[in-house]
């Protein structure tokens, strides 16, 4: 069985990113993610971002394990993340949803992911990629989706490549979007 963020993380193997890179983890949660991306770009930068103090305080625990210095942790939603990054990023990452562990009615919404989608796609590079996973499992998850499917699906295909992957005999299961923005 293939897990479905390392699956996601295949994707950013195709985008150009190199150890100085900008990129984003727009759903920080406990880290793992944001540490995925600051080992990909440790002379680079990596912005982070969840309305969380636990997802602040685990993901720092973590990058200081590890030893890395390049990221910018944001206690704020992931819809405000063009208050923060004035550059171009090569990659970004949403993983939807909620922290695992945590309050579960504390949750990424429809309206504000769809404005950070639509926001990040206009931060990329060309030749960059964003990965979103989605978990249709729970009511506002399952309009995320929809919402997330509904918007990309309208994007030109002469500037994006944008594939939707899902397990097909599991309809709650969690699956992937992939948006390329093409390098012309």
């Amino acid at each position: 069985m293939i897990k479905l963020l390392d699956f996601a993380k295949n994707f950013l193997k195709q985008a150009d990113i190199k150890p100085n890179s900008v990129v984003a983890d727009f759903t920080m949660g406990n880290g793992y993610d944001t540490l995925y991306l600051a080992s990909l770009v440790p002379n680079g930068k990596v912005y982070a971002f969840d309305v969380q103090t636990d997802a602040l305080i685990n993901t720092k625990a973590r990058l200081d394990k590890a030893g890395y210095k390049n990221v910018i942790l944001i206690k704020d939603g992931h819809e405000n993340a063009a208050n923060y990054i004035k550059e171009p990023i090569d990659a970004g990452m949403f993983n939807l949803g909620y922290l695992p562990g945590s309050d579960k009615s504390v949750h990424t919404m429809h309206e504000s992911t769809l404005k950070a989608v639509k926001d990040a796609i206009g931060m990329l590079k060309k030749g960059g990629y964003i990965v979103i996973c989605v978990y249709p499992g729970h009511e506002e998850g399952r309009i995320e989706g929809e919402k997330l499917l509904e918007m990309l699906s309208k994007y030109d295909k002469k500037d994006y490549c944008i594939t939707h992957f899902h397990i097909i005999n599991s309809p709650d299961a969690s699956f992937i979007i992939a948006i390329e923005k093409y390098n012309k």
